[in-house]
Parts: C-alpha cells; structure tokens; sequence
C-alpha cells in the first residue's frame, strides 16, 4: 500500500516537474505581462488627462474637428540632425528648433486665434507636455505587445524594471502639463524667478519673441539681466541673446542661475555652487555661451537649486520657492569677487510660465505655489499612507 502510494507520488512528482521545465517560462511571462499591461492602460490614461487639459484650453468643448488636430498634432516628431561630422552640429539643431517652435505657434494659431500671445504660449507648452506623455505610453505599449508576440521572459523582465521610473515621470508629466497649460509656475521656473527679484522694478527690454533683458546698477557694478519672457510659458534664447550682446560690450562674468536634478536622498530646495553654465535642453543655447566664454577667457560661475526630474517639471514646491531668497546673497557674493573691469550677465534659466517680468509681478504668483504645493504635500501623504498599508516595511 505505502510502495503504491509513493509510486504515485512519484509519477505525479515528475509529471509537475516536467510541467515545471516546458511551460515554467510562459508562466512567468504571463505573470509579468498581467503588471505591464496594467501599466501599459495606466500611461494611456495618463496620456488621455494629458490630451484633455490642452483641449480645455483651446475650447471648454472642442469639437471633433478640434480633437482629430490636436490627436494628429501629438505624432509630430523632429528627426535629430545626422552628427558624423561634428562641426556645425549646433546650427543644426538650432535651425530645427526653432522650426519646431514655429510649427508649434503655427498650430496653436490655427485652433485659438482670439487667444492672446501669453494664453498661446501656455497651450503650446501644454501641448508639449502632452506630446511627451503620449510618446511614453506609445513606446510601452509597443513593448508589452512585442513582448506579447516574442514571449521573451528577459525582455519582459528588463521592461519591468524601468517601469516604476517611467510611471514615476509620467505622473509628474501630467501634472506639469496642467501647470503649463494653465500658467502656473514650475520647478524648472526657479531661475526666472531668481532673475526677477534682482530685475526688482528696473524697466525690461524685450530682445526677440521669446526673451528680455534688463541692464541696471547692482552692488556698484554695471550688470545684464537675461530671462526669458513671461509670463506665459517660454524658455528663451538665452544664449544666443548673450552672444549678440557680448559682441559689442565687454563682459566680465557670466552667472547662470538654474534648477537641477537632485540625487535621491538630497532634499528639494538644496543649494550649490560650481563654474560652468547650468542649462539644460537639447544644448543650442549652452553652445552658445560656453563658446562665448572661451573664446573671450569670460569666468562663468554658476548657483543651482536641487529637485528631482518631476520636482523641476511639475508645480513649483515651497522648498524651491523658499531657496529664492537663499540664492540671491550667493549672486552677491559671485560679483563682488569679479575684478575685472565690464558687465556682469546674470541669467536664469527655466521655464518662465506664470512669472512675469518684474519683482512685483512675479510676487503675484507666490500666493498659487504656496496653495498648489500644499494640495500636492497632502496628495502625497494620502498615497504614502495607502502604499504603507500594502507595504509596512
């Protein structure tokens, strides 16, 4: 009785085990593509919020007509310039950068022409936003059905992997695509902000469509603000501006003012300084002052302020306002140890959606990021409290 019973647990023993080697795999793939499909449907829905807030922008209620654009609109794509041959590298994605940029006003023109020059500039950045969501729920989803197709347990694996970063950037893209299409100030817009309060209430002069400067007295020196022009959504040709500007003044230093990505574990709000220009992007405008600067021996001093990729793209956080005041005591002191005789340019870089041109008009907008951060704290805490229940470890 006993040998029959073992007998049988052998046969069944083997059976499973062999069950176990053939389809063991298919089993894991199915498991894993249960998560990537899940996520796959949550970017895509991401990317419909995204789509919906620059709708409601261009119209309360867009018609068909409107919806097809816009949707046609989000496959837009620029084709990067061929880089075998370095040189001229720079003229090539500036010249089709701002052929993007005129395709962009070209559209929002078409599908809101009664809106103003400000209103049109946050629809584009809205769109942009929008853009970048959809691409990201594209390429995961042209992952999870090839995937699919291929039953490759390893690519299935590396998939997963990336995705609670990619989930993590996409939530922080759809909340800074409303904050660009409505006009409310990013993280990224720490450096205009900076620029403000020194600009004070000093008069601006508007250079090109997309930036401003400033020229006044600060701290006994002859200094020139660069910013780009708010307060709707623009992040300026800083560099190209300053080239313009250095070839018929003489310059001293150049002070680059930016946000940056912060290491996990470093707090949001933090402070540093270094030499070099801070400016992120595809790289024209950087090209542009870092050419002007070697070319001219110019010392180049740069203040960042730390966030995290979502923290520079989504409403700005109390933290960051707040290092506003700190920065500005660390500018001083960066032109007081300029010996040389010229012009100091000071430049923040960012987004400079919801911050006007002057101290008084940027103030307006501290009373919405002091709000809009603590709704986002208290959001924050509710999902910290949801994931403790699941996860209390």
């Amino acid at each position: 009785m006993f040998m029959f019973d073992g007998g049988i647990g052998q046969i069944i023993y083997l059976i499973f085990f062999f069950i176990f080697i053939f389809f063991y795999s298919r089993i894991m793939v199915m498991q894993v593509m249960f998560k990537l499909e899940r996520s796959a449907e949550m970017l895509e829905g991401l990317s419909r919020k995204g789509k919906n807030i620059v709708l409601k922008k261009i119209k309360k209620r867009p018609d068909k007509k409107i919806r097809d654009s816009v949707n046609q609109f989000l496959e837009f794509f620029m084709i990067t310039p061929v880089s075998l041959d370095p040189y001229g590298i720079v003229r090539k994605f500036e010249h089709l950068i701002d052929l993007e940029k005129d395709r962009f006003k070209y559209f929002v023109n078409q599908l809101n022409p009664k809106a103003n020059e400000e209103e049109k500039a946050n629809i584009m950045m809205g769109l942009s936003g929008a853009m970048s969501l959809h691409q990201i729920a594209k390429i995961v989803r042209h992952y999870v059905e090839l995937i699919k197709n291929t039953k490759s347990y390893n690519l299935a694996l590396i998939v997963q992997m990336q995705i609670p970063l990619i989930e993590r950037m996409a939530k922080g893209l759809l909340k800074g695509t409303e904050a660009l299409a409505n006009g409310w100030v990013v993280g990224d817009g720490l450096g205009p902000l900076v620029a403000t309060q020194i600009i004070d209430n000093s008069k601006t002069q508007k250079v090109d469509d997309e930036t401003l400067v400033c020229r006044k007295k600060y701290k006994n020196r002859d200094i020139i603000i660069i910013k780009a022009k708010g307060p709707g959504g623009r992040t300026g040709n800083i560099g190209r501006v300053l080239d313009k500007i250095g070839k018929k003044e003489k310059i001293a230093k150049i002070i680059t003012i930016d946000a940056a990505a912060k290491l996990e574990g470093e707090k949001t709000g933090s402070i540093a300084e270094g030499i070099g220009v801070a400016c992120g992007g595809i790289g024209v405008e950087r090209a542009y002052i870092e050419n002007f600067a070697v070319k001219n021996k110019i010392p180049l001093d740069t203040i960042i302020v730390k966030m995290s990729q979502e923290e520079a793209i989504m409403p700005m956080r109390e933290e960051i306002l707040n290092a506003v005041d700190k920065v500005i005591p660390l500018i001083d002191n960066a032109i007081k140890r300029t010996k040389q005789k010229g012009k100091i340019i000071i430049i923040g870089v960012g987004n400079t959606s919801g911050i006007g041109n002057t101290k008084k008009e940027a103030d307006k907008a501290r009373p919405q990021i002091i709000k809009i951060s603590k709704k986002l704290k208290a959001i924050e805490e509710k999902e910290k409290k949801k994931r403790y229940k699941l996860f209390p470890f």
